[in-house]
């Protein structure tokens, strides 16, 4: 059972290693659950998933492969011999429970008793679903032998079919503040400028050697010194990924405080823009952003990259104006000019290998495609600071 379980999970891309199974084997020897599937479900979760953001997957595997199987007394009996059963039980009862079990007959009337009040208590939540029986739920006998307790509420729907952890799993689609979490792998921290933060090691030995006379010393505060050029398609097919693209674009803005930002349309050529109004009669030649920003700087390019070859790979392949160059000599340019760029793709990598363009954008790219998802956007960071 625990062996296809296994599979299961790692059908369902849940990185779980044969470690992780045998210490929920471990787990089960000792104990630690016994005939209750909920319980099953947290100590294995316990012990297999190793990282929360893979919650979800385990969740879709867990109700997938357990569907329909409210506690696991049916599959445990099929595992466990009667007669241990038998001795377990008996050793839990103190010797005046024994004593009544063998008044009703013994434990095989006992269970017979529990099977047909199961039986019975089944039958009538079937009819009130029908709509046959008009009394409530909660005003009908219990289950147990003489009516011993009231009969529960419809069981709560259970924790693994709830999917609450959807958002921890790191290829779906980001909001801003996840967008800005991945974007701090992109960090190298420089101190300049005005001298405003208190240095408290300096100021300490500083004091030392003033024989402890107070000597403050200050220095510039600790900064981001990281340079990104960030180059966003806009228009077309780019128009679905609006959304995305303007998170990606806010969050930019917040953690990268030397950025500089400019548009173009399906591939890069002679010049860019930075007023989506103006992009017909305020062009910027891209050689002139070659000769501002230096070498030092790191490139990310967004876009979906879905376009016709020939845009890329001939001149005048432009959809929107004559280009006397082809799309490839302006990125090999690109390449030559700056050390580090990435192509941060918003579609879904899966459909990558559909569309002619967006392998041949790969392969300028020198493979650094990376998705629009929370760990596409660490890989292409943790690339970047290199």
């Amino acid at each position: 059972m625990l062996i296809n379980f296994f599979l299961s999970l790692r059908k369902y891309k849940v990185p779980v290693t044969i470690r992780e199974l045998l210490d929920l084997i471990d787990a089960l020897s000792h104990r630690l659950v016994y005939a209750d599937i909920d319980d099953f479900y947290l100590v294995s979760r316990a012990c297999l998933v190793k990282d929360e953001k893979h919650y979800d997957k385990f969740d879709r595997a867990f109700g997938s492969y357990f569907k329909g199987l409210d506690d696991l007394s049916g599959l445990l009996a099929t595992l466990i011999p009667d007669e241990w059963l038998r001795r377990e039980f008996e050793k839990a009862l103190t010797p005046e429970e024994l004593e009544k079990i063998n008044s009703l007959g013994g434990l095989e009337k006992l269970i017979e008793a529990f099977k047909k009040a199961k039986e019975e208590a089944e039958k009538r939540a079937r009819e009130g679903e029908n709509g046959e029986d008009g009394e409530e739920e909660s005003d009908r006998p219990g289950n147990g032998p003489g009516g011993m307790g009231r009969g529960k509420k419809k069981r709560a729907r259970k924790a693994w079919d709830q999917r609450q952890y959807r958002n921890l799993d790191d290829s779906v689609e980001i909001g801003t503040r996840n967008i800005k979490m991945a974007l701090r792998r992109l960090r190298k921290f420089a101190r300049s400028g005005k001298e405003e933060e208190l240095d408290m090691d300096g100021t300490i030995r500083s004091t030392a050697h003033n024989g402890g006379l107070l000597d403050v010393r200050m220095r510039p505060e600790r900064k981001n010194a990281v340079k990104v050029l960030l180059l966003l398609d806009i228009g077309g097919s780019m128009d679905a990924h609006v959304r995305v693209c303007e998170e990606l674009f806010s969050a930019t803005r917040t953690e990268l405080k030397h950025m500089e930002s400019y548009y173009f349309h399906n591939f890069i050529y002679e010049s860019v823009w930075k007023d989506n109004h103006r992009r017909m009669s305020e062009r910027i030649p891209t050689w002139e952003i070659f000769n501002k920003y230096h070498r030092d700087y790191r490139v990310v390019f967004v876009g979906d990259a879905t376009m016709a070859p020939y845009e890329i790979t001939h001149a005048g392949g432009s959809v929107e104006h004559w280009n006397e160059e082809p799309g490839v000599a302006w990125m090999g340019r690109f390449q030559d000019n700056y050390d580090r760029m990435v192509w941060i793709n918003p579609t879904p990598q899966e459909t990558w290998e559909y569309s002619t363009s967006v392998g041949m954008t790969r392969d300028l790219m020198d493979g650094q495609m990376y998705p629009l998802t929370v760990r596409g956007l660490e890989e292409g960071m943790a690339y970047l600071s290199k």
